[in-house]
């Protein structure tokens, strides 16, 4: 996995002269005295190394529900292997199916921290993955995907390691919330990509419900703290997104107000970014997979 750094706006490792204990004035004839400037730059120092502090904290909260779904997202790898064996298409169909459901509700770890992305769900051009799977299955009934569904095992077992490993930053997983609820709008509102199994609908609801349980877990308290209508805002954006894809079929969804809905939740994870010490993503950022 590519090492993750530091996020820009984490303090440095250099010391500022004489800031003296957080909370403590400065003695007599210090830099800190003698230029006021120097002790604001303190001051925002200490505010910014706890803030990074609660930051760290509340992401590593998130990383057991993020270790549970890559975990469902594997047993359902081993029993679509399992079916195959056994020569069962539909039982291998709806293996693959529950497969997905936990790779979706991670999808905001995959895509703000690892390239994987592109050999467990690549799509709509897929050679591995999924959907390379879901075309023969679904799209075929064809059963000679055995290589690919032991790639696929292969490859979650991976990511369930690099979980293990990966630092967490609340950084990455704003990225990634912010980059699943773009992909939800403008991806896969028109039909989604899974289209093969027609599970698209399922896709995005687990989607959603992701970037719903990352805000809950690791940003929710923080943006309440410094603007609390802004994280109403935020709350009632995620909502709005879960109400809409609650109809009963795809082809009642109404696309427009999804993809609307998504660019406004994008817009408010941006507003909050630089209020918790975070960096805007780009839209170019965004499109980015």
């Amino acid at each position: 996995m590519k090492h993750i750094d530091a996020p820009a706006w984490a303090p440095t490792a250099v010391p500022l002269p004489n800031c003296g204990a957080a909370g403590r004035p400065a003695a007599r004839g210090s830099p800190t005295r003698l230029f006021p400037g120097l002790a604001l730059a303190c001051v925002t120092l200490a505010t910014v190394t706890v803030q990074a502090g609660s930051l760290d904290a509340a992401a590593e909260r998130y990383r057991p529900l993020m270790a549970e779904e890559i975990d469902r997202s594997l047993t359902g790898a081993r029993a679509l292997r399992d079916a195959l064996l056994a020569n069962d298409l539909e039982g291998a169909q709806q293996a693959w199916i529950a497969a997905r459901v936990g790779w979706e509700r991670a999808e905001v770890f995959t895509s703000g921290f690892t390239e994987l992305d592109a050999e467990i769900d690549a799509w709509p051009n897929a050679v591995t993955g999924f959907h390379a799977i879901e075309a023969k299955l679904f799209g075929a009934r064809r059963m000679d995907v055995q290589p690919e569904t032991d790639a696929l095992i292969f490859h979650l077992t991976d990511l369930r390691v690099k979980i293990r490993d990966t630092r967490l930053t609340a950084q990455g997983l704003l990225n990634g919330a912010a980059k699943l609820a773009y992909e939800v709008g403008e991806s896969k509102a028109d039909g989604g990509e899974s289209r093969f199994s027609g599970t698209s609908f399922d896709d995005m609801r687990n989607n959603v419900d992701g970037v719903e349980a990352v805000f809950r877990i690791v940003f929710a308290a923080e943006i309440e703290g410094r603007d609390p209508k802004l994280a109403d805002a935020l709350r009632t954006k995620i909502d709005q997104l879960q109400t809409l894809l609650r109809v009963p079929a795809l082809g009642r969804l109404d696309s427009n107000k999804l993809r609307a809905e998504s660019e406004e939740l994008i817009v408010a994870f941006q507003t909050a970014a630089p209020l918790i010490g975070l960096d805007r993503l780009s839209l170019r950022d965004l499109v980015q997979r």
